[in-house]
């Protein structure tokens, strides 16, 4: 039995990861403040005897005795990341020293979850691995843009200096149950908007394109990039290629909630990507994945999760 800890462990991501490591047979210690992560999330395992649940802010050391480690810990939609831009930073910045410390001590494998945000508003399309991105480095944006970016190259650093056995993969837009109903993010807005029947807020003239994966995708790659040879570093892209404009997006979320909602459109917000869109060659090649829930199927999922979760 592994002892595994994951940071951001409450979250959306953390917590689907949590669950399928336990179920796996593995001893899972999250960690979470609670920021945006939230108890019910792991309502399910909170009685499991191979699950533990820690308060515990990453910005802070922490030191147990664990095989692996997932550094999920950092506020992921841009609502929650400004709201303290600088608490953003040190948690990806701070957060990633104080897990790479801890691996340093246990000989730990550790993966960082970056993200598609490192590529900024791309020059290039679809975005592979070897692009350095176009980021704004002062935009309102930057202290999750940049926090990552840093995050990923101190695993590099202490790969190189220290040995460390490291994975780094880029996060490409996730969506399904568990999101919070104010996440913030495109998906879990229209969806909420089009449940209560308001109108759905589009941001630019909704031709920008995005592309979206389904939760268990995500965690599917995560679980099979951990178990990876200790020379698979990354980084990896992880995302559903189908690319969509906004406005396809809203009109399928209207179709399959059967809402009378309709399309508003407000200023673009600064620095707001106009396209991103993964090759993930990486991820068919070293991984052997590729995702497998369509955007139609993911979406009925989790407007089904939305309506049973109302508050």
């Amino acid at each position: 039995m592994k002892k595994i800890l994951i940071t951001g462990g409450a979250g959306f991501i953390g917590s689907h990861l949590c669950t399928r490591l336990v179920n796996d047979g593995n001893y899972v210690i999250c960690l979470d403040n609670f920021f945006t992560g939230s108890r019910k999330n792991l309502s399910h395992l909170l009685d499991n005897p191979n699950f533990e649940l820690v308060f515990h802010d990453v910005i802070n050391p922490f030191t147990r005795d664990v095989d692996e480690i997932y550094n999920l810990a950092c506020p992921a939609s841009p609502v929650h990341y400004q709201y303290n831009a600088i608490k953003t930073v040190k948690t990806s910045v701070m957060g990633a020293i104080n897990m790479l410390d801890l691996a340093v001590k246990c000989n730990a494998k550790i993966m960082q979850a970056s993200t598609s945000e490192v590529y900024g508003d791309p020059v290039v399309h679809p975005q592979d691995e070897s692009y350095w991105g176009n980021v704004n480095p002062i935009g309102i944006r930057s202290c999750y843009d940049e926090g990552k970016r840093c995050a990923e190259t101190l695993f590099m650093d202490y790969h190189r200096q220290n040995n460390v056995r490291i994975k780094i993969i880029r996060i490409f837009n996730t969506f399904g149950p568990n999101m919070s109903r104010h996440d913030g993010r495109v998906i879990s807005n229209f969806i909420v908007q089009a449940l209560e029947k308001k109108d759905i807020t589009i941001f630019g003239d909704g031709l920008q394109t995005r592309s979206f994966q389904y939760i268990d995708d995500l965690i599917e790659a995560m679980v099979r990039m951990m178990d990876t040879d200790d020379s698979v570093t990354g980084p990896i892209n992880v995302g559903n290629p189908g690319e969509y404009t906004i406005i396809e997006l809203a009109s399928k979320i209207i179709e399959l909630t059967g809402s009378s909602s309709k399309l508003i459109f407000n200023p673009l917000p600064m620095d707001d990507p106009k396209q991103r869109q993964p090759d993930i060659g990486e991820a068919k090649r070293v991984l052997d994945w590729k995702p497998t829930v369509d955007l139609k199927s993911g979406l009925i999922n989790t407007i089904e999760y939305f309506k049973n979760s109302e508050s």
